[in-house]
């Protein structure tokens, strides 16, 4: 009895915490009013849940007057049972009994069959911030295809967890659009999952000239200056490198380079997205020079590791562990290429990363990247001067455009 006495008492009190109520709870307190005598259709995963932690699914399958008919699967499964970048299969949720389908497989889309008994397809993800991470891509495809199917789109929002206000990285090219690029955005892109939903619409990015009934939940007590943890909300792992919310300002800061898997960036090791580290590495002295460089809003120590898996796997490995200390002054997703410039500075046979990738993780890279054009320019010198502007060149614009969408001040 004591034990569940404590469990309900830590329930109540992470609700009592949270200064920001997600779109589901939104939707729940107003009694479903938009769902009522619908057939709906639920793209999520184990962050979907409201500030007492019960799933999405399980609110919506209760939800009375609402019919829960299908869930759609996007990477790391409804239930979060699946590893990162492993192909999703169809199945039957075991808690609710509602099929579900695979949209991080052969299919990305929802197709025709299986919206066929959806009146509404509902998302409730959260997202990282990043433009390389697939959630947003899962959006955007079944955006399409409800435009084309005559089906409503809701979204459920919930924070960007950087904050609304980091934008950084080019506009994706089309000669690199993939699943981990979907759209023309920058890298860091500054939305909610709702206002960027509002903004792909808004911009003819969704749906090939077809009209997209599209309906945000939004959140209340939200401001865009929050990073997740002013939220007061529960963290959810988004996927299983995404221990805290603070790996959402890492994860920019190192994934790029990460694709080259010529260093470990701490996937493997514990303090994922957060390390840069080889065994060809002095870590002192790296330390020393990256620091005496005074990149805005970030210090390095010297660290020491031995992966437990992924690249690098039970080598004693050196390098840096970087710390963000101001997020609204640091470069994040240029961090990684200050590190590459330091290297390849000292390091000129190892440091040279470029030179070992692969052609496929080379492309994967420009793929993440958005362009072939800041590969291109880096691997000349290995100068972060060189791309610094190309970089940045579409950060203004891209502010000015999206603000007209903006759901939160």
């Amino acid at each position: 009895m004591k034990k569940i006495v404590s469990v309900i008492f830590a329930v109540c009190a992470l609700a009592a915490s949270s200064q920001v109520k997600p779109g589901v709870e939104v939707l729940r307190d107003n009694g479903f009013e938009q769902l009522q005598g619908k057939r709906v259709g639920l793209i999520t995963n184990p962050t979907g849940a409201d500030n007492n932690l019960v799933s999405t699914i399980d609110i919506l399958a209760a939800a009375p007057g609402v019919k829960l008919v299908a869930l759609f699967s996007p990477e790391h499964g409804v239930r979060g049972d699946v590893h990162a970048g492993d192909k999703v299969a169809a199945s039957v949720d075991k808690a609710t009994g509602v099929p579900v389908h695979s949209i991080y497989g052969k299919t990305r889309k929802p197709t025709p069959a299986m919206l066929r008994d959806v009146d509404v397809l509902i998302y409730d993800i959260q997202d990282n911030g990043c433009r390389s991470f697939t959630f947003i891509s899962t959006m955007g495809k079944a955006m399409e295809a409800c435009a084309e199917q005559g089906k409503k789109f809701m979204v459920l929002d919930r924070p960007n967890p950087i904050s609304g206000n980091k934008v950084e990285g080019n506009l994706v090219e089309d000669s690199c659009i993939s699943f981990v690029s979907q759209f023309p955005i920058p890298y860091l892109y500054g939305l909610t999952p709702g206002e960027l939903a509002t903004y792909l619409v808004g911009e003819g990015l969704v749906g090939k000239g077809k009209t997209l009934d599209l309906e945000v939940i939004p959140m209340e007590g939200y401001t865009r200056d929050m990073d997740f943890r002013a939220t007061g909300m529960p963290w959810v792992l988004p996927s299983p490198h995404m221990p805290v919310p603070e790996t959402c300002l890492y994860y920019p800061a190192s994934g790029i380079l990460g694709e080259l898997y010529q260093i470990s960036i701490g996937v493997g090791y514990t303090e994922p997205f957060k390390l840069f580290c080889a065994s060809w590495i002095d870590a002192e002295d790296l330390s020393a020079k990256l620091n005496a460089r005074n990149i805005p809003g970030v210090r390095f120590r010297p660290i020491h590791i031995k992966p437990f898996y992924s690249t690098g796997k039970g080598e004693n490995l050196a390098g840096v562990e970087l710390y963000v200390t101001d997020v609204d002054k640091a470069p994040l997703s240029l961090i990684q290429f200050y590190i590459m410039d330091q290297l390849a500075a000292d390091y000129p046979r190892e440091g040279r990363l470029f030179d070992k990738a692969t052609p496929e993780r080379k492309n994967m890279f420009d793929k993440v990247v958005g362009s072939k054009n800041i590969r291109r320019l880096f691997s000349k010198r290995y100068k972060v001067a060189d791309i610094e502007d190309y970089w940045n060149k579409d950060n203004d614009s891209f502010r000015r455009k999206s603000a007209k969408y903006y759901l939160y001040r």
